[in-house]
């Protein structure tokens, strides 16, 4: 019993270390696999894009020194309708069409693309209100004083209104570097807020909805709206001193995917949201955006194993995913 159980720690220990080592293999995998692919399709797509930036370049310079010289010394006005009213206005926009299938289950076109069926058909009206109330109040006691407060710390780290817009391959780049921001504090804020020291006082109002719709992707305790929705999002910006113009479309952008993520609904060409659907449904599971991170904690184990994650791919086709990959049959 004695040689036995002292030979059990170092089984152990093998088998952890080899758990970490997979995991680090499978994470440089992941990432090796999207930079070839990038690398791959980088020259052509950049190419057209880039001639396209090229010949229509001239035009939005024009237009920005336009706007400059409207708002020559309230540039602070500027700034405060490019980072927040006009990605605003995309956060409302989208999900208005969306509350529209959400409310009425028409078109059933899109309708049929409902990843947890029989759950909001039709959406609950109170919880609806409370919802659309909740991310009211975020986003204008929160999200536009904050922005307005950080616009001297914006100034300072580089000019957000300079006369010069940035050349296109920097605006990509500045987008790679902001998406990876994000995806890292988001995970570990998101992944704190789930400690029960936090989950009951705070992050619990966010889980009410165990099957999301997209405008809960902003219905959220205070605290978590400033430290796990707007922070991850600025962070990328401020610290690269960026311009109005990558700023205004990055918080467009951010919202727009947190919005696809929340949506509840597995559409055609768009992101995946089945990762973040299942963590509403699961509470444990897949808490970032990207994955890299939950699959190098192992925080998508249970995901990996379920008929959400088969489905988790981009839908090229017009047939639902719950269709072609259906869960299985529960026994009688």
């Amino acid at each position: 019993m004695t040689g036995d159980y002292e030979r059990e720690p170092p089984n152990g220990k093998c088998k952890q270390e080899g758990h970490i080592w997979g995991s680090m293999r499978r994470t440089a995998l992941i990432l090796g696999s999207g930079l070839l692919l990038s690398v791959a399709f980088w020259n052509s797509v950049t190419w057209h894009l880039q001639k396209f930036w090229g010949a229509s370049g001239y035009f939005w310079q024009a237009q920005w020194e336009r706007l400059l010289s409207t708002f020559e010394g309230r540039e602070w006005i500027l700034f405060f309708i490019g980072a927040a009213l006009v990605p605003v206005l995309f956060f409302w926009g989208f999900n208005g069409l969306l509350l529209v299938v959400d409310m009425t289950g028409r078109p059933n076109f899109i309708a049929r693309y409902r990843i947890q069926q029989g759950k909001n058909e039709p959406v609950d009206s109170g919880k609806l209100r409370q919802a659309i109330h909740t991310v009211l109040f975020n986003q204008s006691f929160i999200s536009l004083p904050m922005i307005v407060f950080l616009y001297p710390f914006f100034k300072w780290c580089g000019d957000p209104c300079r006369r010069e817009l940035p050349t296109f391959h920097w605006f990509l780049l500045e987008l790679a570097l902001f998406t990876l921001t994000e995806e890292v504090l988001f995970y570990y804020s998101h992944r704190l807020l789930h400690h029960p020291a936090f989950y009951k006082k705070i992050h619990k109002k966010h889980h009410e909805w165990t099957a999301p719709i997209g405008v809960v992707s902003l219905y959220a305790h205070p605290i978590e709206h400033v430290a796990s929705n707007m922070l991850p999002a600025m962070a990328g910006p401020l610290a690269m001193g960026s311009h109005l113009s990558s700023i205004t479309v990055w918080f467009s952008l951010a919202l727009i995917v947190t919005t696809i993520s929340h949506c509840g609904y597995h559409l055609p060409f768009l992101p995946s949201p089945e990762s973040h659907d299942y963590h509403h449904l699961k509470f444990n599971q897949c808490y970032g955006v990207l994955g890299v991170l939950d699959h190098l904690h192992g925080t998508d184990a249970l995901f990996k194993q379920t008929k959400a994650y088969e489905r988790h791919i981009l839908l090229l086709g017009f047939t639902p995913l719950s269709k072609s990959i259906p869960d299985p049959q529960k026994m009688e």
